[in-house]
C-alpha cells in the first residue's frame, strides 16, 4: 500500500483527487483501507477502480474480462467459469462504465489530429437492428469513440463528431468517410465556435478553418464492389493531398483505417459476429461493449503499423499502441493495470454562501485551489 499513489474519494473534502500532498495515510493494512487526514474519512484501497466491493479475486476478474475483451461469448465464459450470468453481465457493465470513464479522461483531450475516418457497423439485436458509429485517428490509429443507436440517421452521426471534436485541436483536419450525405452537415453544425459580441441573444457560430471532407463511394453490383468515386465536398484538392501525406494515410482518399478497425471490433464483440446466437437485448450493452473493446484497443493492444525500428532494449522493433503512439502512455499496459487505473476528481471548489469568506475557508482555497 502506497498513500503517495491515491487520492480522497470523498467529494465533500477540500484535498479530493489530490496526489501525493501528504494527505493520505494508511487507516488498516489487513483490511487494505487508507484514510484522509483533512476529511477524516476511511476508503478502501479499491475505490475508484473495478473490483470495489469484489467478493472474487481480481485475478479471475482479470481473467475473465480480458476473455470478453477478445470475443469470447458470455455464454462461454459462465460454463467454463461456473459462474452466475448475471454476475459476469454485471462484471461487463462495470467495466463498460470504468474503460469509459478512463477515455473521456485521457482520450477525449485536444490533440492535433489531422485524419479522422469514420464509419458505420449494422449490428443484428434480438428483435431489432442497431447502428454503432467509430471514428479513428489514422496516424495514431487511435481510436477516438463510439456510439449506438437504433436508427441511421444524422443524430447518430452528430453525437459521434461530438466526441471527435472533443479530441480535436482548431488545426486542419481531414475527414474521410463513406458516400453518406449526413456526413456533410453534421460535421458543419459541429465544427462550429461562438464569437462572443457582449449583446443580448445568440452569438454567431463561426465555423472553423481548414476542415476538409473527402467521400469514397462504393459502386455495387449483384452484392459485389465494381467501382469506387473519390470525391472531395469541402476543401481543396491540394489541402486534402497535404494532410494525406502528413498523416501518413496513403496517397488516395480511403476509408480502409476504420474498416480494419471494424473488422477488430466485430471479432472481439461477440454480440457482432455475424450469424451469433449471442444477441445483445439492449443498446447499453453494445455501448458498454464498445468501450471496454475499445479502450483494451487503445492501451493493451500493440499495433504492427505503429512499431518503431532501431535497437532498444535488445530487441530490433519497439511495439507501440496506439496510446503510445498519441503520447497518452509511455508503455503498453495490461489488463489488471487499465482495470485498476483510477480517474481523477474534478479540484473542490468551496460552497457558494452569503456573507464574507470565513478565514478557515480562505486557507483551504489557498492549500487545496491553487
Amino acid at each position: 500500500m502506497d498513500p503517495q499513489t491515491v487520492f480522497c474519494p470523498n467529494l465533500d473534502c477540500p484535498a479530493r483527487g489530490q496526489v501525493g500532498k501528504g494527505n493520505i495515510g494508511v487507516h488498516s493494512r489487513k483490511e487494505h483501507r487508507y484514510i484522509c487526514h483533512v476529511c477524516h474519512q476511511t476508503f478502501a484501497e479499491t475505490t475508484g477502480t473495478v473490483f470495489y466491493r469484489l467478493h472474487k479475486t481480481k485475478n479471475l476478474m482479470t481473467l475473465i474480462l480480458t476473455l470478453l475483451a477478445y470475443g469470447c461469448p458470455l455464454q462461454a465464459v459462465v460454463v467454463a467459469f461456473g459462474l452466475d450470468e448475471r454476475t459476469v453481465k454485471a462484471w461487463l457493465t462495470t467495466a463498460g462504465q470504468h474503460c469509459e470513464h478512463v477515455h473521456e479522461h485521457l482520450v477525449q483531450q485536444p490533440r492535433d489530429l489531422g485524419h479522422v475516418q469514420a464509419d458505420e457497423i449494422r449490428a443484428k439485436m434480438q428483435k431489432t437492428v442497431v447502428w454503432l458509429a467509430l471514428a479513428i485517428q489514422v496516424s495514431t490509429r487511435l481510436w477516438l469513440g463510439g456510439v449506438a443507436s437504433s436508427q441511421r440517421d444524422e443524430s447518430l452521426l452528430t453525437d459521434l463528431i461530438q466526441r471527435v471534436r472533443q479530441c480535436a485541436l482548431c488545426r486542419p483536419l481531414l475527414f474521410c468517410v463513406d458516400g453518406w450525405r449526413a456526413y456533410l452537415p453534421a460535421i458543419q453544425k459541429v465544427f462550429r465556435e461562438a464569437i462572443p459580441t457582449g449583446k443580448l441573444g445568440r452569438p454567431h457560430l463561426r465555423p472553423w478553418d481548414n476542415i476538409c471532407i473527402a467521400q469514397m463511394v462504393k459502386q455495387y453490383a449483384q452484392g459485389h464492389v465494381v467501382g469506387v468515386v473519390r470525391r472531395i465536398v469541402q476543401g481543396s484538392s491540394d489541402q486534402v493531398e497535404q494532410l494525406l501525406q502528413q498523416t501518413h494515410g496513403g496517397h488516395l482518399i480511403n476509408t480502409a483505417y476504420i474498416e480494419r478497425l471494424n473488422a477488430t471490433f466485430r471479432a472481439r464483440l461477440a454480440h457482432l459476429v455475424r450469424r451469433t446466437r449471442g444477441l445483445a437485448r439492449q443498446n447499453l450493452t453494445l455501448q458498454h461493449g464498445l468501450s471496454l473493446i475499445g479502450t483494451v484497443y487503445n492501451f493493451c493492444t500493440n499495433h504492427r503499423s505503429l512499431r518503431l525500428h532501431g535497437i532498444i532494449g535488445g530487441h530490433k522493433w519497439l511495439a507501440r499502441t496506439p496510446a503510445m503512439a498519441a503520447g497518452i502512455t509511455d508503455h503498453r499496459w495490461t489488463m489488471l493495470e487499465l482495470l485498476s487505473y483510477r480517474v481523477p476528481l474534478s479540484q473542490w471548489t468551496p460552497p457558494k454562501r452569503r456573507g464574507r469568506i470565513s478565514n478557515a475557508t480562505k486557507q483551504l482555497m489557498l492549500q487545496w485551489c491553487t
